[in-house]
């Protein structure tokens, strides 16, 4: 193509606009072809020589579900790097794995639905692990340099097109589909939209997806929030892809729309563009929205809008000018910079959380090495397959030396024992086809898992001995000898034919449940108990008139896990032990955690190789936080699940190669009973986070150690114009070079209304050889320290003191100063002019706020329809009110009082036939005259089920 010879239709002229070319395109397409947009799986449009295309790719930590690629650390672990720099690099990997991956599979998406912004409120949400951090600054410092790097650098044609998950309020797997978050708006505004926002505004976001969730009544699918706040965020054409099935759920489970001609409707015009659901069959969503079109409920303009979202991700993405796209010839993939990027970022990930000396270690340690995890790599859901990978144990015998690392796993071994007087079996892999094993004849664990053709278990005289792993809440795995896990495959027989528990619905999980004089297995997948037979051992069938009986098993323990730790550990220099979690078991997507506890067979064996030597480490490795007991450890240390080269970053920690920076993303809490409910969204009112939280923590926010020390000083500030400069100096003052993260807070030292603690304003991560020292300097938008103020219903910087607060974590500050900042004064609310909104409350107890109605507005309700108070501040009366109004729907009464006094006026609706959005106007004057003048504060309280929208006053 040259100038002198244009391309027949505008939409392929690479010299206009991408605006123009959209346009151009659109009026191209039929009616029945732009319908066909709307599903996840776009059809090809051949007579315009347009390729099919899928929204939706996972690429959390590495590209996911198509195969072997680069496996980076865990979301959470990017975010204990506190790097950005590193962050963005690993997402510059990812997307160029991702094109190198594309060309040779279509299938490979180049819409990449990353990353997590969901902010970590709660640490038993099962997908913790997907998440950067409990603080909005730094999810969305995080997850900004991530779709940077995904994006690419340059100015027109994107490397991959990210999508930010999941919009909103969401941080439970419990009910996800039905259960709503009630969310405030200060909540809304300086917590859950915070993260996302700031990502969305960096420019490098081609889109979100909505959570499976209700929040404050209404389904996230048909949320006003993607107009009133999402897409004002930014000029881009942001592009919104359902999460899968939700669309149905709109219907099916919500129950929020009769007919799913209703729901999709809905859902398109509130901003869903691309509709996730039934898989790869269109029909359906196809088959809705014509019928919303029939019954008017959309237009053709409503196609065009969504359609025209989706192409600009397309365009952005150079599938229209190929032969100017920069990135269609990405060929890297699993080179060695990407492989060294791993373990870099595995390494940056280990946080050091207690070091009484014991690290590092010298090279002529002897080390025992324990655990369930120290020879494992684990992956989680959103993992790709492992092209390299290297266990904590392979990781010491390699810098160590095999000679000096003695090894035991410190599970039970045991056997299962029938009625009959036999033993569970495992036949040997070689018993299967030839192709389970490698070239070299070893064991080919990738090849085994879902596998039917591998013979089942059965019952014979000498049975296998099979290592039962406990992981809490009695949740059994069982291993054979050869490393294969007992799964139970779709024909319902038990072998052993998994490398790891996974899938969608983990198969390879079982319970033990005490029975007579034994105990019945049960398997979890399927729920029903495990029985022998003459053709080999399987889960009983379901149908109760042919259901094989459950066999009864007597459970032999060959060897205790803490006999096995006791035999290697007592002569060790230093026991290593490491625990954790499986990324697919108690806690996970669909799975929230139920404790903060570790297993009890894993404290089992803690305390059993800490009585046998008292130099033990424990390297826990997981996806969340846990609560235990360190006083009498001299060492712990934690990291997520770190990718194909966690246990060579983890000994080269532990030898002192690298000194650990990680930092803490999220508060580490001493006890369950520290935490909030797990549906209770309010950060504020219930004091949650390191932002709000007065207890003692285990260990705070943004914690770590280091085998060096630093020393802070010469903090100063100043303010010029719009931003607040912030300076200081870090010396490395101990004698090994090492990273520092620096940590600047502030507190709002007198406010009007609960503020934070301390709340992170910035950071950064150095690097300094002994003796060295730098300078930071910080310029902090005076807007990161507004607040949502409801009287005025916007953002507002209070005047008044404000401390700064540098150090190396949210509870070790090493310098602190008062700035006094300009300001708006407050003012009361201005309630004769303006009334309350329901929802505008500053305390609550027993209310949650819903719907209004169903495309927008919120009001507040008495949790489960008992008894709810709402407090109202500084409401001002000005010359004086005898009478209030409240707009409310529903059966019940609303009663109110001044600054807690008396009850002054009682509101009755009895409308309970009218349903929840026929709202009415009630009105009552104050009893026996009385005149309300000047400031006070309001207080209300909901008897029932009804709701109020709100609440008006006159004179």
């Amino acid at each position: 193509m040259t100038a002198q010879t244009p391309p027949t239709t505008p939409f392929r002229d690479p010299r206009l606009p991408f605006a123009k070319r959209i346009d151009d395109l659109l009026s191209r397409l039929t009616l029945d072809e732009k319908t066909g947009f709307l599903h996840q799986f776009t059809p090809a449009v051949e007579r315009l020589g347009i390729a099919a295309f899928r929204t939706g790719q996972e690429a959390l930590h590495g590209v996911a579900w198509m195969g072997p690629a680069t496996v980076f650390p865990q979301a959470v672990g990017l975010g204990a790097t506190w790097n950005t720099d590193l962050v963005r690099r690993v997402g510059e990997a990812v997307s160029k794995e991702t094109r190198a991956m594309r060309a040779r599979d279509e299938r490979v998406g180049l819409n990449v639905w990353s990353p997590t912004v969901n902010l970590l409120r709660h640490p038993l949400w099962g997908r913790n692990e997907e998440g950067y951090s409990e603080d909005p600054k730094l999810t969305s410092a995080i997850a900004t340099a991530y779709t940077q790097g995904l994006r690419g650098d340059h100015p027109t044609y994107w490397r991959t097109a990210p999508v930010l998950k999941h919009w909103l309020a969401h941080n439970n797997e419990t009910d996800r589909a039905t259960a709503s978050s009630s969310v405030r708006p200060r909540v809304l505004h300086e917590y859950d939209l915070r993260a996302f926002r700031e990502t969305v505004e960096a420019g490098a976001t081609a889109g979100v997806m909505p959570a499976y969730n209700l929040v404050n009544g209404r389904p996230n699918h048909v949320s006003p929030y993607l107009r009133e706040h999402l897409r004002t965020w930014t000029d881009e054409e942001l592009l919104v892809c359902s999460d899968a099935g939700a669309p149905t759920n709109l219907v099916d489970s919500e129950h929020y729309f009769d007919t799913h001609e209703e729901a999709t409707a809905a859902a398109v015009l509130a901003g869903v563009d691309s509709f996730t659901d039934h898989g790869t069959d269109s029909s359906q969503i196809v088959a809705r929205v014509q019928g919303a079109l029939d019954r008017g409920l959309l237009t053709e303009a409503d196609l065009d809008t969504a359609v025209r979202r989706q192409l600009s991700v397309r365009f952005r993405l150079g599938e229209f000018d190929p032969r100017y796209d920069p990135y269609a010839d990405t060929s890297d993939f699993d080179t060695p910079a990407h492989r060294a990027l791993a373990q870099e970022a595995a390494e940056q990930a280990i946080v050091l959380l207690k070091n009484d000396g014991v690290l590092p270690l010298a090279q002529d340690t002897r080390i025992a090495v324990v655990g369930l995890l120290a020879d494992e790599c684990k992956l989680d859901w959103y993992s790709g397959t492992l092209i390299h990978r290297s266990t904590p144990l392979e990781g010491l015998y390699e810098r160590f030396g095999a000679e000096r690392v003695e090894f035991a796993e410190g599970v039970d071994r045991v056997l299962l024992k029938t009625r009959e007087g036999t033993f569970l079996h495992v036949p040997e892999a070689q018993d299967a086809t030839d192709e389970v094993r490698g070239a070299e004849g070893a064991l080919d664990p990738a090849l085994l898992a879902g596998r039917t053709d591998l013979p089942p278990l059965t019952a014979a005289a000498v049975g296998t001995e099979l290592a039962l792993v406990d992981w809490g809440e009695g949740v059994l795995t069982l291993r054979a000898p050869d490393g294969r896990y007992l799964s139970v495959a779709e024909d319902g027989h038990v072998r052993a034919s998994a490398d790891q528990p996974g899938g969608w619905i983990v198969q390879e999980t079982f319970r033990l449940e005490p029975h007579e004089n034994g105990h019945l297995l049960r398997h979890v997948g399927t729920g029903r108990h495990v029985s022998v037979g003459a053709d080999g051992v399987k889960v009983a069938a379901g149908n109760p008139e042919i259901a094989d009986a459950p066999e009864i098993f007597t459970l032999i323990t060959v060897e205790r896990g803490e006999d096995a730790v006791r035999r290697v550990t007592s002569e060790a220099d230093v026991v290593l032990v490491v625990a954790g979690n499986d990324p697919h078991i108690n806690g996970r997507e669909t799975e929230d955690r139920t404790t903060l506890r570790l297993p009890a067979q894993q404290e089992r064996l803690l305390r059993a190789a800490r009585a046998a030597n008292p130099n033990t480490v424990l390297a826990l490795t997981s996806a969340y936080p846990y609560a235990l007991d360190t006083a009498d450890l001299p060492a712990v240390l934690w990291t997520a699940h770190g990718g194909q080269a966690a246990g060579t970053a983890l000994a080269r920690v532990l030898a002192g190669d690298v000194s650990p920076a990680g930092r803490l993303p999220q508060t580490w809490y001493a006890d369950d009973a520290d935490l909030p409910g797990l549906l209770d969204y309010d950060v504020i009112g219930s004091r949650q986070t390191y932002l709000y939280f007065e207890g003692t923590p285990l260990f705070p926010f943004g914690h770590g150690l280091s085998y060096a020390t630093f020393s802070y000083g010469g903090l100063s500030s100043r303010v010029e114009g719009e931003t607040l400069h912030v300076s200081f100096t870090i010396t490395n003052t101990g004698d090994v070079t090492a990273d520092e993260v620096a940590q600047l807070y502030t507190r709002a030292v007198d406010p009007v209304v609960p503020r934070p603690r301390r709340e992170l304003l910035a950071h950064r991560r150095v690097t300094l050889a002994p003796g060295a020292e730098t300078e930071l300097a910080f310029e902090v938008p005076l807007r990161s320290l507004e607040f949502w103020d409801l009287a005025q219903g916007r953002w507002r910087l209070e005047p008044g003191p404000y401390e700064l607060l540098a150090g190396a974590s949210s509870e070790d500050v090493r310098l602190r100063t008062t700035v006094l900042l300009d300001g708006e004064p407050s003012a009361p609310r201005p309630v004769l002019e303006r009334g309350l909104d329901g929802a505008d409350f500053d305390d609550q107890s027993g209310v949650e706020i819903v719907d209004r109605t169903k495309t927008a507005g919120d009001a507040v309700t008495a949790a489960e329809g008992r008894t709810g108070e709402l407090v109202y501040r500084a409401c001002d009366f000005g010359a004086g009110a005898t009478r209030v109004t409240v707009s409310v729907a529903g059966e019940g009464v609303v009663e109110l009082a001044l600054n807690g006094g008396p009850t002054l006026a009682t509101l009755t609706s009895d409308a309970s036939d009218s349903g929840p959005y026929a709202y009415t106007t009630l009105g009552a004057g104050f009893v026996a005259g009385f005149v309300a003048e000047g400031v006070h504060d309001v207080h209300l309280r909901l008897r029932g089920p009804l709701r109020l929208a709100h609440v008006g006053f006159s004179g």
